[in-house]
């Protein structure tokens, strides 16, 4: 097969003439503030990740950094208590603990499914542990039975990282729905994208009070909405008139519009088709490329689970070739790649920490070896073709270099 001419990303961005129609239905309409559309893509996603509240942000960072400052002021965590958080996963997911003023602490992670490992937390718990962020990395959620034991054991407050894993569950059970607070990504080339976006969801109603309001500069949320003061209720009214320019905490500016809200809603219409796209993308490539299973570990799906495979991670085995060399011959041939979000060997984070990579051997080796692919909806079938020729040609110019 000729050499595709152009690249075959990690992600997409699929508008169908619904994302479009609703769009133009809030321009025609003159609301892009919260509105009707960001209501329902709040709700809809709240539901089913099996919570009540959904509260929307310009992505999923915000939405982390709003979920650890909430329960920072609710459970009166102070500056220094540490939070636990994988040793592999987007910087994001710690940087925001780090931006409240407490301290990460790493958990090495699974070496086959690449999730923080359970077995391997309670180390780490000392006595200023106040929470943990886990994140459902790749698509597929955490070993949740352990961890939720370990959470209860020690009264720890937890934050799901679902930015890359989205309507997908773990013994029936739907991701976000085991957290005090869950934190969903909508950006582009995630599972469903808004362009820019994320939701925070919770079951505690005083937490989705005080998530909106730092979303809202701080603001009391009495008056969140536009609509929130159009009541016949003069009382009531006068009440918010008082309050509705009030601002009782700090807060950030992490709102987005009724378009981001109207492409969500029109992305989640067509989310099981998305989500069955992605699966079968990934079975084919299993299926073609577990010839090379001596070279290469493929993703695997944990028992009870299901697998949303925002993208397809790959990790290079011992052996005569680096992840290096199977990146450069894939990128060169315009599949494109990306490392699969090392995070304990980032420049910053050796200033910040020092070089500890060596005490997390897992993290270390995926770091090293680890790369993903696209699966995403929009690969074709000849693109898919074209991916699994590329690895045959780079297996066989190893075998004719006789290794």
């Amino acid at each position: 097969m000729e050499k595709i001419d152009h690249q075959i990303g990690i992600g997409c961005l699929e508008i169908t003439d619904k994302e479009k129609e609703y769009v133009m239905d809030t321009l025609d309409k003159k609301r892009l503030s919260h509105g009707p559309y960001l209501t329902k893509l709040e709700n809809t996603i709240a539901s089913l990740h099996g919570c009540k509240y959904g509260i929307s942000m310009n992505s999923g960072t915000s939405a982390l950094r709003t979920a650890v400052a909430c329960l920072k002021e609710t459970e009166g965590w102070k500056d220094g208590d540490e939070i636990l958080v994988p040793a592999v996963t987007f910087i994001a997911t710690s940087n925001v603990i780090i931006s409240n003023g407490l301290k990460p602490v790493f958990v090495d992670v699974e070496p086959d499914y690449y999730n923080i490992d359970p077995a391997k937390i309670e180390e780490k718990i000392t006595e200023r542990t106040k929470g943990m962020i886990i994140v459902h990395q790749f698509g597929l959620a955490c070993d949740m039975d352990p961890i939720m034991e370990l959470v209860r054991k020690h009264k720890l407050k937890l934050i799901e990282d679902t930015c890359e894993t989205m309507f997908v569950g773990y013994g029936g059970k739907p991701v976000g729905s085991f957290a005090d607070i869950s934190c969903f990504s909508t950006y582009v080339a995630h599972l469903i994208t808004t362009g820019v976006g994320g939701i925070a969801t919770t079951n505690n109603p005083e937490y989705a009070v005080i998530l909106k309001s730092l979303a809202n500069h701080g603001r009391d949320s009495i008056y969140i909405n536009i609509d929130d003061d159009r009541t016949s209720d003069e009382k009531k009214l006068f009440d918010i008139v008082e309050r509705r320019f009030k601002f009782v905490r700090l807060g950030y500016s992490y709102r987005i519009t009724e378009m981001e809200g109207a492409i969500g809603v029109a992305q989640l219409e067509r989310k099981d088709e998305i989500l069955r796209k992605r699966q079968n993308n990934a079975a084919y490539l299993t299926e073609h490329l577990k010839q090379y299973g001596d070279f290469i570990q493929l993703p695997a799906t944990r028992p009870k689970c299901e697998h949303a495979f925002m993208m397809y991670p790959i990790v290079v085995k011992a052996g005569s070739f680096t992840k290096r060399d199977i990146v450069n011959f894939l990128e060169k041939n315009n599949i494109e790649t990306r490392d699969m979000n090392p995070l304990i060997n980032q420049p910053v984070y050796i200033r910040l920490f020092g070089n500890i990579e060596d005490q997390y051997p897992v993290s270390k080796w995926i770091n090293e070896n680890g790369f993903y692919i696209g699966c995403h909806q929009e690969i074709t079938q000849k693109e898919l073709e074209y991916i699994i020729i590329k690895f045959g040609e780079f297996f066989a110019q190893l075998k004719n270099t006789g290794v």
